[in-house]
């Protein structure tokens, strides 16, 4: 057993018993000292030349010091996880400051102060068991909403600069310290699948296996993320990742929050983490909300049976945690629901095929190979009007659309990404799942690169062996999408009901065993 598992199963234990502590912000204790732009440089960045005043996560190299503090006044508080003060240490957002070169020292050190506070804490108290948690934010970009009001198929980051990021803070946390890593405050649920990607990556090369927990971001209260998608639709996109825990923070306060997070705790099988702002923003962006109003609404939903994992987030305190202990100790941790084994998918909303479910419509004439009117569009560069294809299927009824761009003429990933991209910005076609069709594996891969839905691919074959199509497979799961599997193997294409079941028979063992593919 290693030491990913051994925390694993530590974590299982715990909760098995009671509602885990999280901390609250590092943010709001920065502010509070009102430190000036001398302490934010320090030793460190002293002749740096970009401002660094209210980027917090300089101060793991040039105040360490007080970020030691912080974490040891959580700790104090009840806290059984602490988070790094590394929620902004990733390339893209440090390029902000001039210090997207410092991703893995921050994020090192970030890991590295934590565990010196817990450490030091444990050894005091010996009853107590500390976990460091390595925050991982969502950067300042969106991969699925356009930065240019005249370009919607614009992008102001692509899935592999996340991912490239992610993986460099991923190894850098653990190496540091931390016991599991938290992706948090998704806003677009196509940064929080690159990083997952980065992840999984980093894990299967170091042999690591550490716990994750995603949050997500509910912006108001129609119940969506900041780039359109539903609480069960967000569920669908990243069920494809062996996840420790699933929850939200930030944006809304407990209460308005408590619809939302009574969803997403009988939508998924795993532990539900809630840790909200202290409140709603008041007129000067501060938060006014009391430890004890917080600790009694978070004490509400553990009442409830929604909560293994409560914190806060924005305008939080050591105070607030421990009211929150308070709140929720004794209480019964949330059992874990059974969950039907029904096929799911998702664009900005969840597609659910139940055995009650009728035939599913799939939308063909976003196929140039199918549709001679789209593909002159495409040809053209008319992608306009040949989003408005794709409108008229999903108004006509179709609950999937089907894009291929399969043509000698074209780039054809270009085209693919270039027209998802631009149906992203488009809620009532993006509302529904995507099938990713073509013959080429670029073209699949650069399509699955654009979709913070879960789509599918249509399609792979055994056709080139079972080495090529155990790795396409894999990155399909990777990329969380499902897959359509044609019954083709090294012989050809299966022409008898034999060879059909056969081919397919070990193809379906392949996903399910040995790339971890779900059957549904």
């Amino acid at each position: 057993m290693n030491q990913g598992e051994q925390i694993r199963n530590e974590l299982n234990a715990l909760l098995r018993k009671r509602i885990l502590l999280l901390d609250g912000a590092m943010g709001t204790m920065i502010q509070a000292r009102k430190l000036d732009e001398a302490a934010y440089r320090g030793k460190e960045f002293a002749r740096h030349g970009k401002d660094l005043r209210l980027n917090n996560d300089a101060l793991n190299l040039a105040q360490p010091q007080i970020i030691e503090e912080i974490h040891q006044e959580y700790l104090e508080a009840g806290a059984d996880i602490i988070e790094t003060n590394t929620f902004n240490s990733n390339a893209v957002s440090l390029a902000d400051y001039a210090l997207e070169d410092r991703v893995a020292d921050l994020n090192f050190a970030g890991a590295q102060i934590a565990r010196r506070a817990a450490e030091r804490y444990m050894a005091s108290h010996p009853q107590r068991r500390c976990f460091i948690a390595g925050s991982m934010g969502p950067t300042s970009k969106a991969a699925s909403v356009s930065n240019d009001v005249s370009n919607p198929a614009a992008r102001p980051v692509t899935f592999d600069q996340l991912r490239e990021t992610y993986r460099t803070q991923a190894q850098a946390l653990v190496e540091g310290g931390a016991d599991l890593l938290l992706v948090e405050t998704v806003f677009d649920t196509l940064n929080a699948k690159a990083a997952l990607f980065a992840i999984e990556e980093y894990l299967e090369s170091s042999g690591q296996c550490v716990p994750v927990i995603v949050s997500v971001t509910i912006v108001d209260r129609s119940g969506r993320t900041l780039s359109g998608q539903t609480v069960e639709a967000f569920w669908i996109s990243i069920s494809h990742m062996p996840l420790f825990s699933v929850g939200m923070n930030c944006a809304l306060g407990a209460k308005e929050m408590r619809p939302f997070l009574e969803e997403l705790s009988r939508l998924a099988p795993i532990p539900i983490t809630c840790y909200p702002n202290a409140g709603l923003p008041n007129a000067f962006g501060g938060f006014d909300e009391t430890p004890d109003r917080m600790a009694a609404d978070l004490g509400e939903f553990a009442r409830n049976g929604w909560l293994n994992i409560a914190g806060g987030c924005c305008g939080s305190t050591p105070e607030h945690v421990r009211a929150i202990g308070t709140a929720i100790c004794g209480v019964a941790p949330r059992v874990l629901p059974k969950v039907e084994p029904y096929s799911r998918f998702s664009g900005l909303e969840a597609l659910v095929i139940r055995p009650d479910t009728n035939f599913v419509n799939v939308g063909e004439r976003t196929n140039v190979t199918g549709s001679p009117r789209f593909a002159e569009l495409i040809r053209k560069g008319d992608y306009e009007k040949a989003l408005a294809v794709a409108r008229q299927q999903v108004e006509g009824g179709a609950q999937m659309i089907d894009v291929n761009m399969d043509e000698a003429m074209l780039d054809s990933e270009e085209c693919m990404t270039t027209f998802l991209n631009a149906l992203a910005s488009e809620p009532d076609i993006a509302r529904v799942p995507v099938l990713v069709d073509s013959s080429k594996w670029s073209v699949i891969e650069a399509g699955l690169k654009c979709l913070q839905g879960k789509g599918i691919v249509n399609s792979i074959s055994l056709k080139e062996g079972e080495d090529v199509f155990r790795e396409q497979a894999q990155k399909i799961r990777r990329y969380g999408a499902g897959v359509v599997v044609m019954a083709f193997d090294e012989k050809g294409q299966a022409d008898t009901a034999e060879r059909k079941v056969a081919v397919a028979t070990r193809a379906y063992r392949i996903l399910t065993e040995q790339v971890g593919m779900s059957p549904t």
